[in-house]
Formats: structure tokens, sequence, C-alpha cells
């Protein structure tokens, strides 16, 4: 495997389950496939729970790591071509990126939207040129557009706690005070649409998502209606696409409460996390004995140490 951007690059979900519950079971199993050999993490933005966990997996695998803070380790880089580089970036991605390939035999990349100009994030530039130029196997840490390693941790957390053989799953929008991307709602929706659930997302209207992430999904407008019989909520605030990175509303009435959880077939409650505790969420819901957060956030490790297994095998 030479990158891992989307559902397509892991191949048959059901073996990459198993393949996970194997790695979870026995994390020091495959420790023979990292020896000398390096990851190197690069973050263009902050991160806790993608840090460590990768970093752990890797570990695990008896991987060396170095992890890369483009910000404060780093120079600050330029991404454009035909520019005069006489402002406060010294060094090109162009040179450093071949460069970073030298010192490592698998690369990770976190690049955020900058919600400047919606083609830009879309055509995903920064983490392209890694996957271009490196010459190494890529992994996404989570980009402008996806965040594979949440959603493939989503749904081994969902298989891991699915009652139901076809459990119906909602990814509701909630309210933020910031505009945040569309990576892990995107990337969620990609994985369950190729996964055994029912899957509906709802969202106040103008919150639509990319129409290439919704092709074929159940939107449901009317949250309470959304959230009847579901086994999973998977609430998650993200800007607008067609009025790009805009916060079109803070409405608290969107805000999971014990209320709308009621109305749920005794669902679990998940987020990727960090999460606005009382204006995502409310305390009672995520510190319920339905909420699933915490195992969600260990599953990182999971998938995480799967790709970088799957990835080792293949150099």
């Amino acid at each position: 495997m030479r990158r891992f951007l989307t559902p397509s690059d892991i191949g048959d979900l059901n073996q990459a389950l198993k393949e996970a519950a194997e790695v979870k079971k026995n994390p020091y199993a495959h420790q023979h496939l990292g020896k000398n050999k390096t990851a190197v993490l690069i973050f263009f933005n902050s991160s806790l729970r993608t840090r460590l966990s990768t970093q752990k997996a890797a570990t695990n695998l008896g991987m060396n790591v170095i992890v890369l803070d483009i910000n404060k380790d780093g120079w600050q880089l330029e991404t454009e071509t035909g520019v005069i580089m006489d402002g406060d970036k010294p060094e090109h991605i162009r040179e450093a990126v071949p460069v970073i390939g030298q010192y490592c035999d698998i690369i990770g990349v976190r690049s955020f939207a900058r919600f400047e100009n919606k083609e830009e994030d879309y055509s995903e530039k920064i983490l392209n040129q890694f996957i271009e130029l490196s010459g190494r196997p890529v992994i996404s840490m989570e980009s402008a557009t996806r965040h594979p390693l949440q959603a493939f941790a989503d749904l081994v957390t969902i298989e891991e706690h699915r009652s139901d053989k076809r459990p119906k799953v909602v990814l509701t929008w909630a309210p933020h005070p910031k505009a945040l991307p569309q990576a892990v709602p995107n990337s969620f929706v990609e994985w369950m649409k190729v996964a055994d659930v029912d899957l509906t997302v709802t969202h106040p209207k103008g919150y639509e998502l990319a129409p290439e992430f919704m092709e074929g999904v159940h939107v449901e407008y009317d949250q309470k209606k959304a959230f009847e019989g579901a086994d999973f909520i998977y609430a998650k605030s993200w800007a607008s696409f067609s009025e790009y990175g805009k916060v079109l509303s803070t409405d608290r009435s969107w805000t999971v409460n014990e209320e709308k959880m009621a109305l749920t077939n005794n669902a679990k409650f998940m987020h990727c996390l960090p999460v606005r505790r009382n204006m995502v969420v409310t305390d009672g819901v995520i510190e319920s004995p339905d909420s699933i957060v915490i195992q969600e956030a260990a599953n990182r490790v999971v998938s995480a140490q799967t790709v970088l297994k799957r990835m080792l095998e293949s150099l």
C-alpha cells in the first residue's frame, strides 16, 4: 500500500476489520516489520490524538519515529510555484519533501483546510505534493478534505459495539463557535457508505457536504426524526461547503442532549474529539454509559497500526 486517503486504498473492509481486531489483540506481534524502519510524522496543524496514536502505533511495530511540527520545528514552506521567494518562507516544498523522503520509510502528513479558497483546499495541494515528490508511502493524518485514520477507527468502534446486523448510524451536525473543516464528516460518510450500515446525515440547510461525498446518502433536515431508532449517533461540527468556510448558524437547538438520545434505540454516542461540551453535546450524554468516545479514541492506535503494518509489508 503506497498511500492511505480513502477506503479504496485499504481494500476489502471486512478483511481490514479482521486485521484490525488481530492488531488490537496482539499489538506487538509484528515488530519485526518495523525494525530499522523510520516514520516521519509531519504536522502543519495542532494534534493530540492523531500525533500520540500514530506515534504509538509506529512504536508498537518497532519503528523509529520522527515528529516534525512545521510551524515550530522547521522552516516555513512555500507551496506555490512560480513565486519570487522574497517573503517569510525560506524553503520550497518541492525541495523539502524529497529531502524528508531521504530520512524515512513512511511519511504521515497532517494539513487542514485553510478556508481561503475552496478549489485549492479540495485539490489537496500539500498532501499531493508529498505523494508526488517524497518517493515514500504517505498516510493522510487529516487533510483539507478527509480524515481516513479517524473514519477507520470509527468503523472499528462501530463493529465492536454493534448489536444489529445492519445498524442505523446517524451523523449529526452540531453547533460550534468556529469554522471547522469538513474532513471528518466527509471521511465518515465515505467510509459508512461502503460499510454494512444504514446511514443518515442530518444538518440544517446550508450545511450540505460536497456532492462527491453525498451521492446516494439519505439526508434528513429534521434532527429529531433522524435520531428515531438510531443505534449510533455521531456528532460533528463543520463549516458550510456552499458558502465555503462560513459559520451560518450556532443554533443550540442542534446540541445533542438526553431528550434526543431518548428517541434512539439506546444509541451509542460518538465524537472524534476534542468536543465543546454543552454546545456540541451535553455533559449528561458524553458522560453516560452509552458514550463510547474514549473507546473510539483508543481505536485510533488500531487504525493507524493496521495501515502502517500494511505499508511496511509492501516495502
